[in-house]
């Protein structure tokens, strides 16, 4: 899974480094342009959390924006030049909704998400505090995307959400409640709707390759999934559309960019976890991305025959606890942690074909089983092409961000 490319690259250096194959990143970039049949990608920038890669991916054709996690983050993008931020989960931040409607800026730039009239006033209460010490009429209002619910509820009028599948976000589900947020926004002056997410991650976010039962079911939930959503999301953008203008419409995700394309609804997609690939990503039928973030971390022991230590390792994937939580050993092929140890947070141990021929100081290679969250651990990223290092990426940790 590793290249000689990148091995070569790093041969001699101290770990933990962290490392991208541009090569696979650009295999990765074409891949998604190809999957989204048109439609531009937004950037999640969740699943980078590093500046470098955003701005190389933004720059090809086929992506425009970033989809940010945090207000303060889509400040901080702003600052270093960002012209189009949607930020994908709602804020209760006050002093970044002060920043922001004190910053004409920031206010033409970045887009917040909403999903019901609590929302609604918080965001208003805040913004007025940040426009008391300045001409808020010469500012343009503060822009919204409302999310709608891309869950999958099963015989939903019989038994409400108790059978639910996907992420629990938005209460927003259908036209009705969707128009009773629409006509709240268009009675505040200080804010204004441009936009509609919805985030069917039931499908995008689900691995569901293999012949086994699990599989199998995964594939038939999902197919009910695409065909119920389509319905229900049609008709909601519809409604919102008869009294809206609209500038996009996001959804979908990097498991999903086909059946999202194909539904019609949609003006853009949103996807940033394929271009990195991360163990998480090895499960799907439907496509196949390279590799292209690594950790790379030294033997630091030789504890027994045909064992290894290294150091470090241990970097867990957030989500249900379980196996495909852990990293991915990703060279040398073979090794598998210890049992009775697994990864851990300073030392991980690990056993198998080609543990004896590594020496102290040589660098064992994993993959983060999530694109983003290996940046939490690093400051900065080597980036590799053709059996060197070409230029260092910092990531958010190295820029001191920390959201």
């Amino acid at each position: 899974m590793v290249s000689l490319s990148v091995r070569q690259a790093l041969r001699g250096m101290d770990g933990p480094i962290g490392v991208i194959d541009r090569d696979a990143l650009d295999a990765n970039i074409e891949a998604l342009r190809e999957r989204a049949g048109g439609l531009p990608i937004r950037v999640a920038s969740k699943s980078l959390r590093i500046p470098g890669v955003m701005s190389y991916v933004l720059a090809r054709p086929g992506f425009r924006g970033i989809m940010a996690f945090s207000l303060e983050e889509a400040l901080a993008l702003v600052e270093k030049g960002c012209e189009d931020v949607l930020v994908a989960y709602p804020t209760t931040n006050r002093p970044g909704l002060r920043r922001l409607a004190a910053n004409r800026r920031a206010r033409e730039r970045i887009t917040l998400t909403v999903d019901s009239s609590e929302h609604l006033d918080y965001v208003e209460k805040y913004v007025r505090e940040g426009e008391s010490d300045g001409p808020a009429s010469a500012l343009p209002p503060v822009r919204l995307c409302l999310e709608v619910d891309a869950s999958l509820r099963i015989w939903e009028k019989v038994l409400a959400d108790r059978v639910h599948l996907g992420a629990r976000r938005s209460p927003v589900r259908t036209p009705e409640q969707a128009l009773d947020v629409v006509r709240q926004i268009s009675r505040r002056p200080h804010l204004a709707l441009v936009g509609i997410l919805s985030y069917e991650g039931q499908i995008a976010g689900q691995a569901n390759a293999g012949k086994g039962l699990k599989a199998m079911v995964t594939r038939r939930v999902q197919g009910i999934s695409v065909d119920e959503l389509k319905d229900r999301r049609t008709r909601v953008i519809a409604a919102v559309r008869e009294e809206q203008d609209l500038e996009f419409v996001n959804g979908g995700g990097t498991g999903s960019l086909e059946t999202s394309t194909s539904e019609g609804t949609l003006t853009e997609l949103g996807a940033g976890s394929g271009l990195l690939s991360p163990g998480l990503f090895d499960g799907y039928q439907q496509f196949h991305h390279r590799p292209a973030a690594f950790i790379a971390t030294p033997v630091v022991r030789r504890p027994a025959p045909g064992w290894v230590t290294v150091f470090e390792g241990g970097w867990i994937a957030s989500g249900p606890p379980g196996a495909d939580r852990v990293p991915t050993i990703a060279w040398p092929e073979g090794l598998k942690y210890s049992p009775t140890e697994g990864p851990g947070e300073v030392q991980t141990p690990l056993h198998g074909p080609g543990a004896d021929t590594l020496g102290l100081g040589d660098l064992v290679y994993f993959r983060h089983a999530k694109a983003g969250e290996l940046a939490e651990h690093l400051t900065e990223y080597q980036v590799v092409s053709g059996g060197r290092i070409l230029e260092t990426w910092k990531t958010y940790r190295g820029e001191g961000w920390a959201f």
